[in-house]
Formats: structure tokens, sequence, C-alpha cells
């Protein structure tokens, strides 16, 4: 709970984020996002960070024992109010599935961290030969970015390809892009 430990809690203001990063899970949000803060002089809040001490268990926990219902209500609450953290938001890869979150989310400085499917499967370990399990982890993975790739397209006033850079890179990058206050993709 990296955000928390830094800010007390999510505050309930009208401050708004440095910058949210959003993008398919082992794009590097919650690697860059650290070292983005940094860069900015300022804290660093993991939205599934703040799910999992809520419900007292890892995300991955709350998608088994209680559904992914359970686990996007509280997305959107922790997410509702880390639209208000004045630091640098990782916003959780599904969270922009949600329309009243696409909405809070315009005229933030959103940055969708691009990432292809090769390179998420080495991240995420889905290259990995292992026992077969039902279900194809790594179709769902391709779908889940073909479904999601218009929508972190479309939130964000910047791309950044975290595949061609380092996490160190990609920070830097991003730190540059908000300074010079550039909304192109």
């Amino acid at each position: 709970m990296s955000g928390a430990a830094e800010s007390g809690s999510i505050p309930d203001s009208a401050a708004r984020p440095a910058a949210v990063l959003v993008g398919p899970p082992g794009a590097g949000k919650s690697t860059v996002g650290p070292l983005l803060a940094g860069l900015l002089r300022t804290g660093f809040l993991d939205t599934d960070d703040e799910v999992a001490s809520i419900a007292g268990k890892p995300v991955g926990d709350i998608f088994v024992e209680d559904g992914e219902a359970a686990f996007r209500a509280l997305e959107r609450i922790v997410a509702e109010r880390a639209l208000h953290y004045p630091g640098v938001v990782a916003l959780g890869s599904g969270a922009v599935l949600d329309e009243q979150i696409r909405d809070r989310l315009a005229g933030q400085p959103v940055v969708y961290l691009e990432a292809g499917f090769t390179e998420i499967a080495k991240r995420t370990g889905l290259n990995r030969p292992r026992i077969p399990v039902p279900g194809n982890p790594r179709g769902r993975m391709r779908a889940l970015l073909e479904e999601r790739l218009p929508v972190y397209e479309g939130v964000a006033r910047l791309t950044v390809p975290t595949g061609e850079l380092s996490p160190h890179e990609a920070a830097g990058r991003i730190a540059a892009e908000l300074a010079a206050g550039e909304s192109g993709r």
C-alpha cells in the first residue's frame, strides 16, 4: 500500500493526480509509477494495493473467493477516491471499463503504458512452460488486450510504449512530457 503509506490515506478533496497510469496487467504501472513519483517529487498510489488492503487479501484471492463483481465494486470506490490523490496513481487495468471512471478521467493527465502481448506474456509469466490449465490463460489475456486497447487509447492524453524503454526511461519520458505540457500520443 505504497500510496497510503506515504500519504496517510486517499484524500477526499478537490486535488487531482499528477499522473494517472493506465494499461494492461504487466505494462509497468506498478514499476514505472514509483519511479515517476520520485522524479515528480510526489507520492505514489496503486489502486490494486488499496483494494487488497480494504479487502484484507490479495487481488487474486478477491477474484477467486468473492468474484469479479465484488472486486469491481471495491475497485470503483478506490478509483473514484484515487482520482483525488495529488500524486501518481496506478489505476487497476480493468478500471477503465467502468463508464463512471472513464468519465472521471476526462481532463486528467492520463498516461497509457502500452505493451504488446509478447511483452505482457513475458512479464506476467504466461510465456513459461507450465502444467496445462483449463481456461486458456494466454487466450484470455489476448482477448483482454483486444477489448481494452481502444479504451486505454481513448482515455489517454499520452501513450508511452514500455516494451521499448526501461522503467527508468519510461518514467523520464513521462515526466518530461508532463513538464512540457504535451498531450500528444
